[in-house]
Formats: C-alpha cells, sequence, structure tokens
C-alpha cells in the first residue's frame, strides 16, 4: 500500500515536469530544424523583372559583318528581352567579343526613340577573344531615372561605308530602387551582391560585381558555380568559360 503511494506521488510531481522538459525539447528541436525563408535566397540565377519589352526601334537588329570571319559575331551580355536594368548613373556594359583583325568598334548611346544622341565613343578592341566591357564615364551625362535608352556596339571594319559593319543593340534604364532593396544593399558585402541584385532583376550591376568577385577570387570553385549558373539563367552558357579581357 505504501509502495502505490510513493508511485501515485511520484506521478503528481513528476510527470508534469517530464511533460514540460519533453515539450520545451521538442520546440528546441524544431527550431533548430526550421529555417525561415529569407528575402534574399543565395542563388545565382538572374530573375527578370516583370516589365514589358523594351521600344521597337527600326535600327535594332543584330547584323553581322564581312570583317568577322568563319561566322563569328558580337554576343552582348544581356538578358533575353534584350533589356537591362541599372541603379547607377554610368553603369557597365559587357560583351563577347571575337577574334578579328579590326580594333576599333564604336558605342552609341541614343534617347528619344533613337532621335537623340546621347552619347558617343570609341573603343579599342582586343587582340584575342573574350570578354570586355565598357563603363559609361563620370564625364558622360548620368543617366536620368525612370528613362530607357537604346545603345549600338559596331566593329568599324569600313569607315567609309557603315552598312556592312558588324552591329548589335540593347536597352538600358536607370531605376530607384525600393526600400527592400537598398536596405539589403546597405548590409551586403562583395560576395553577397551579386545575389541580390540577380534576385531583384538589376543587371548591370548584379554581372559588374559577379565580375568583380570572380577577378578577386580567381580560384574560389564558389564563384566559378555562381558565375555558371548566372549565365546559364540567360541563355549564355557558351560564352560562360570565355576569359574576362
Amino acid at each position: 500500500m505504501k509502495l502505490i503511494k510513493s508511485f501515485q506521488y511520484f506521478l503528481v510531481f513528476s510527470l508534469p515536469l517530464y511533460l514540460n522538459f519533453a515539450h520545451t525539447f521538442t520546440l528546441q528541436a524544431q527550431a533548430q530544424l526550421y529555417q525561415p525563408n529569407k528575402t534574399w535566397q543565395i542563388s545565382q540565377t538572374f530573375k527578370p523583372p516583370k516589365r514589358g519589352a523594351p521600344p521597337v526601334s527600326s535600327g535594332g537588329s543584330t547584323r553581322s559583318g564581312s570583317c568577322l570571319t568563319d561566322k563569328k559575331v558580337i554576343t552582348p551580355l544581356i538578358p533575353p528581352n534584350k533589356l537591362g536594368l541599372t541603379l547607377g548613373q554610368h553603369p557597365t556594359f559587357f560583351w563577347h567579343v571575337p577574334e578579328s583583325s579590326v580594333k576599333t568598334a564604336k558605342f552609341l548611346l541614343f534617347t528619344d526613340d533613337d532621335q537623340t544622341l546621347f552619347y558617343e565613343t570609341s573603343l579599342t578592341l582586343p587582340d584575342k577573344s573574350g570578354i570586355v566591357s565598357f563603363t559609361l564615364p563620370e564625364t558622360a551625362p548620368a543617366l536620368t531615372v525612370g528613362k530607357t535608352y537604346h545603345w549600338y556596339l559596331t566593329i568599324v571594319c569600313n569607315t567609309e561605308d557603315s552598312s556592312d559593319n558588324p552591329i548589335v543593340d540593347g536597352w538600358v534604364e536607370r531605376i530607384k530602387p525600393e526600400l527592400p532593396l537598398s536596405q539589403a544593399l546597405a548590409k551586403a558585402n562583395l560576395r553577397t551582391l551579386p545575389t541580390i541584385y540577380a534576385e531583384a532583376g538589376i543587371w548591370h550591376e548584379a554581372l559588374t560585381s559577379l565580375v568583380q568577385l570572380r577577378r578577386t577570387e580567381p580560384n574560389n570553385l564558389k564563384v566559378r558555380i555562381d558565375w555558371r549558373q548566372f549565365f546559364k539563367s540567360v541563355n549564355l552558357s557558351a560564352i560562360a568559360s570565355s576569359p574576362l579581357i
């Protein structure tokens, strides 16, 4: 009888403590297993923003020229819809250029449906094929927020007759970042910047920061994987292995 009372006493006082301990342990285990979704996921896939297509222009067709042999072409590094967003006043543009005997290219930037020449300059092409870049200089006029610009890059094969010169084109639009994006960028470092820009659909800064990271850490395997994933997401896998020049 005494043994039964002792057991009852144990149940009355110990069982609640055990159940409380078990409940606490379960909550701790769930907390360790549960990882809440974050605003910026670690992914190097470029996610284009939900926007309309760039304006149609009569001069917007890509043209190959006779001075590029073996059907070689210039490949602009832009999203499939040819419109790249930027947050900057003076963004950086990228192209893959083939090896060619011609060493001069011309970059032109237009506004107002190609009616107004906004900026023009000549570029020197490298001796070998690879990815080249051009940053709009600080001396150039700053891009206006909310305005779309039409750019052209042409290889100057013939200075007298430009009708046969290879040419590619695209659009760039400067936008103002929303508050969540601004807050994320304020806390970012070089390793997280490409992901933040890619998630937000900001093309020019996404690629520029990824290029900077690749130059800074050329032997980092994760950087190489992220680079290939980024290019794959915009159908540019064919030039992902090309050198940065």
